[in-house]
């Protein structure tokens, strides 16, 4: 049998928000009132901690829908398409060491690559399909597919649901520490990541590298 082995995106396969503060974390908007005139702390607040996370992120309203109601407030009179372009190529640096050691693993036959987050459905096809996601993992689960964020027990009922019955434990690498705890509740084996070594210091990762 083979063992399921699924990373997060942004702290960890890209290189992006993350649970720790600091180095580890890369703000995609750091530029956005330069570039595009719109507070990036306004756009925080009045964006990202309300529609995106309580409707965008679980896909009950769509990205560029949602941008088309909240910019106007934010003195942003150009199009929504010019922000959402903004946003998924300032937020796509991959995490290249990362991605090496997964594909040194997809040459293994005892394991399977997934990727798990919370998304909205346009980022999702980016990093599938234009950064090339899908030439490393079996499957991408996230969030506005799922219709609920982790680390809710129903976003693994879903994912366990289609990968079928495991001989071990789902093997998870994520960032933030209240992820790791529903995964660890839901049953997975999961492990904080910050850097690469998180990943090649795993005792049945590393066997196989």
């Amino acid at each position: 049998m083979t063992r399921a082995v699924f990373f997060d995106v942004d702290g960890v396969l890209v290189h992006g928000y993350h649970a720790r503060p600091g180095a580890l974390q890369h703000r995609w908007n750091d530029n956005l009132q330069a570039d595009l005139g719109i507070d990036p702390e306004r756009f925080q607040q009045e964006f990202i901690y309300d529609i995106f996370i309580k409707q965008v992120i679980i896909g009950q309203v769509a990205l560029i829908d949602a941008l088309e109601r909240r910019l106007p407030a934010m003195g942003y009179r150009g199009s929504p398409m010019t922000v959402m372009h903004y946003w998924l190529t300032h937020d796509s640096v991959l995490n290249q060491p990362l991605l090496d050691i997964i594909a040194r693993l997809k040459t293994r036959t005892d394991l399977r690559l997934f990727i798990a987050t919370n998304q909205e459905h346009l980022r999702a096809n980016w990093l599938w399909s234009h950064l090339g996601l899908s030439s490393l993992f079996e499957d991408m689960f996230y969030s506005a597919r799922i219709g609920v964020l982790k680390p809710q027990q129903a976003y693994f009922d879903f994912i366990e649901a289609r990968i079928g019955p495991q001989t071990e434990p789902p093997l998870f690498f994520d960032d933030t520490p209240k992820v790791i705890d529903g995964a660890r509740r839901a049953g997975w084996d999961a492990v904080q990541f910050d850097t690469v070594d998180d990943l090649t210091s795993h005792p049945w990762i590393a066997a196989r590298l």
